[in-house]
């Protein structure tokens, strides 16, 4: 497990095209490992290992390797949870899709979305994680044409790319792509990436509203916080940086803070891609950073408050973190040319 998850609301459009091509997405669920019923759950998330292994199925049972393109051409403004408000209240589809990006985790932390502008538009760049397992073409193909599919929606207008960009090789039947994307597809290309002209991204959309934009953005922002709250990583440093100043923690205390053993507590820790060693080591350097902008604190004082038995130990992981000793990046210039702060020793 890679600790990556996939919301519900996006799962909830993986069993509706299962439903519209006449599979059983309840038993193609359990076949996968999952649970059909918490689809139905808000907090839902789901392991992008198995929702790979659901899209498999799919083809195999369907016979259909474009299974991820076999869904009408009407977007599902749900799958993209409390993100489709954020995008849906902003002035152009550009904006729309930089919150996209900026709000992902809310949809899926098992995928990266890069925006870029190009010489005739814009390129989005997406990268989806499988974890243990590589990632199956229709999980690949249903993630780019919802995304398209929502743009369409979106502006009001049957918008087209300008081009998709798939890394595979050319397949014999192209009718599903171009029936699908309804545009150029390049194949044995480096990574999957969309193309947009300029007028479509930059158009205005007829849903655009600044003031429930505000509104919205506050939302999303809240709803990411939760699920950064939710994590048991975010949890584990709130209690080290409490303990921090009594010396470094112990796994085992803050394992019992959290009422779990500390096997539990390394296993989750490990789902989502840290270990506790790492996560005090993070929690100082960023805590470190800040205390050494802080000119009323001694060095000795910020060294106190990392948990650092002397000053020597608090030297060398600051060498280690920033390839300077706790002076030398106390003292240096900010962007704005400035002293950061003056070194105090006592």
């Amino acid at each position: 497990m890679t600790g990556r998850t996939i919301s519900a609301a996006w799962v909830k459009g993986i069993v509706d095209l299962l439903q519209g091509v006449d599979l059983d997405p309840r038993a193609l669920f359990k076949e996968a490992g999952l649970d059909i019923d918490e689809v139905s759950q808000s907090d839902a998330r789901f392991e992008p290992e198995k929702i790979s292994a659901l899209w498999e199925l799919a083809a195999q049972r369907s016979g259909n390797p474009d299974i991820g393109l076999a869904m009408p051409r009407v977007a599902k403004p749900a799958s993209f949870d409390a993100v489709a408000y954020v995008m849906m209240s902003c002035p152009n589809l550009l904006a729309g899709l930089e919150r996209l990006v900026r709000y992902l985790r809310i949809v899926s932390d098992a995928a990266d979305i890069r925006i870029h502008e190009e010489e005739q538009g814009y390129c989005m760049t997406v990268e989806l994680y499988g974890g243990e397992r590589p990632v199956p073409q229709p999980r690949i193909d249903f993630v780019l044409l919802t995304i398209v599919n929502f743009c369409r929606w979106l502006t009001g207008r049957d918008m087209h790319p300008l081009a998709v960009d798939l890394p595979r090789p050319e397949p014999a039947n192209l009718q599903p792509y171009h029936a699908a994307f309804q545009c150029p597809c390049h194949f044995n290309a480096p990574t999957n990436r969309l193309h947009f002209s300029f007028a479509d991204l930059t158009a205005p959309l007829p849903t655009s509203n600044p003031v429930l934009a505000e509104l919205h953005d506050r939302f999303a922002g809240e709803h990411l916080h939760r699920l950064e709250n939710s994590r048991t990583s975010y949890k584990a440093r709130e209690l080290i940086v409490r303990l921090l100043p009594d010396g470094e923690p112990l796994r085992g205390d803050i394992a019992k803070a959290l009422c779990m053993s500390e096997r539990t507590l390394q296993r989750r820790l490990h789902d989502e891609q840290t270990s506790f060693h790492q996560l005090v080591d993070d929690t100082r350097r960023e805590l470190a950073r800040d205390y050494l902008g802080q000119a009323n604190l001694t060095l000795a004082q910020i060294a106190y408050l990392l948990g650092f038995a002397d000053q020597s130990n608090f030297f060398r992981a600051c060498k280690r973190w920033f390839d300077m000793s706790p002076g030398e990046y106390r003292s240096r210039p900010s962007k704005n040319g400035k002293v950061l702060a003056a070194e105090v020793v006592r």
